[in-house]
């Protein structure tokens, strides 16, 4: 049976990466389709019927996250051989590299008005670059671990990152301080990012749960645990009412925010789902995973007009208040471990399986060529547990306390300047030593000779 029309649709698929897809990315002008995958290669592909897509080659390692900027002028990517590169998403793609860390790069996004890049790894760091000069400003150090992922907040003033650390911090780009952190005593977060209106964000666990967050009042606001393994990946729909997830359970699941409930199960991978991402209208939205292949879905249950969204974006962007600093103290961790509220959730599962025999090459596959065998199978109904809110009592904390813990905060800041100042002194007077030792060098092999 078919499914309705307010129900996602896999569209189309295609095949062209040799290994695991890592991260998707729709082109602004929702035209192309930028991926990245496991095999070392970008691939660009072009919603045009039986285009060819192009492939990207300079990666020497894994690419672990692509990305358009706000133009769509520019690709960047990251990667495992601890690079960033700017392609030029055109049929050369030419690209300029950033030595950019001293361990795997895990993520790469644009400020919104896309003069900045954020790029985070696994050298514990996140760092901001200039894009029109293409250089390095400053980094980001607080995390203890690993950092999985960097998001700038719609408006710029935040970065949100995530670490293996278990925490999740929020940091001023203003002053380059970190002035929150979100901690769990259970998994970390694989991936975060920011809802469209930059009030709230949202974490994808490795204890296979999904989180919601306001910024301004410091509360987990929901929580949901609808996947049974790691959830990867996350993507709000531009109205921010839905959000898509994407887990190692080799399932997809659409979640009604403003309901508080689980809608739809999408099953059309084999194996986890690393990566998803709608389109920035809202209208389609596309997934990969460790099948190798990347699904083109239509969303159907909450279209937006593209120009709707952009206008909304940009009045965010220049005319409200976004989220002030003063709204996202105090600065101190989040455990949250509220009671638990059950609540009954009706969800559709739409099972889509791609034909296998399909010859690999850099075109689309149209789903509708493929036989009745994997046409969308009839939904089913199940209830999923979600824990809500934390209790009041956890969540206030005493004035006294904040501006004690916001003084040692200062305090640590100078202290970290000052290890930096002293950082940069001591590799001066390394390189004079250098410089040194190499004329002394240099006077001995000249004095020799004479003696």
């Amino acid at each position: 049976m078919a499914s309705a029309p307010e129900d996602p649709v896999l569209e189309r698929y295609f095949k062209g990466h040799k290994a695991a897809i890592t991260s998707v990315d729709f082109s602004p002008n929702g035209k192309q389709l930028a991926t990245g995958s496991w095999d070392t290669f970008l691939m660009l592909w072009s919603f045009k019927p039986q285009a060819r897509a192009f492939r990207y080659v300079g990666h020497k390692d894994v690419v672990t996250s692509v990305q358009f900027s706000p133009l769509g002028n520019l690709l960047a990517s990251a990667s495992r051989d601890r690079t960033v590169r700017l392609w030029i998403p055109d049929k050369r793609g030419k690209s300029s590299e950033f030595k950019a860390h001293t361990a795997p790069v895990r993520s790469v996004d644009f400020s919104a008005d896309g003069q900045f890049l954020a790029t985070a790894s696994e050298d514990k760091s996140i760092k901001v670059w200039n894009m029109h000069r293409q250089r390095f400003l400053y980094s980001l150090y607080r995390h203890t671990h690993w950092v999985r992922c960097a998001k700038f907040s719609p408006d710029g003033r935040l970065i949100v990152s995530c670490s293996e650390d278990k925490t999740i911090k929020i940091w001023d780009t203003t002053n380059k301080q970190c002035v929150n952190n979100f901690s769990d005593f259970v998994g970390f977060a694989n991936f975060v990012d920011f809802n469209p209106n930059g009030t709230c964000i949202a974490s994808a666990g490795s204890d296979h749960t999904v989180k919601i967050w306001d910024i301004r009042v410091n509360k987990l606001l929901q929580h949901y645990q609808v996947h049974s393994g790691g959830v990867n990946c996350v993507s709000f729909h531009p109205s921010g009412n839905y959000l898509i997830t994407a887990s190692s359970d080799g399932t997809l699941k659409i979640l009604d925010l403003l309901e508080g409930r689980l809608i739809y199960t999408l099953q059309g991978h084999t194996g986890p789902v690393f990566t998803v991402s709608f389109s920035k209208g809202g209208e389609l939205f596309t997934s990969g995973g460790a099948d190798a292949q990347v699904l083109l879905w239509r969303t159907n249950f909450d279209e937006l007009n593209c120009k709707d969204v952009i206008k909304r974006n940009l009045k965010r962007l220049h005319f409200d208040s976004p989220p002030h600093l003063l709204d996202i103290y105090p600065r101190t961790p989040h455990p949250h471990e509220g009671k638990t509220e059950t609540v009954q959730a009706t969800e559709t599962t739409v099972r889509t399986l791609p034909d296998k025999s399909e010859e690999t090459c850099g075109c689309f596959l149209n789903p509708s060529l493929m036989s009745s065998e994997c046409s969308p199978a009839a939904s089913k109904k199940r209830t999923e547990d979600m824990s809500d809110l934390p209790s009041e009592s956890q969540r206030s904390i005493p004035l006294a306390v904040t501006d004690a813990l916001e003084h040692i905060m200062e305090q640590l800041n100078v202290l970290t300047q000052t290890v930096s100042i002293l950082e940069q002194r001591l590799t001066l007077t390394e390189d004079k030593l250098k410089d040194c030792l190499e004329n002394q060098q240099r006077l001995f092999s000249a004095i020799q000779p004479q003696s």
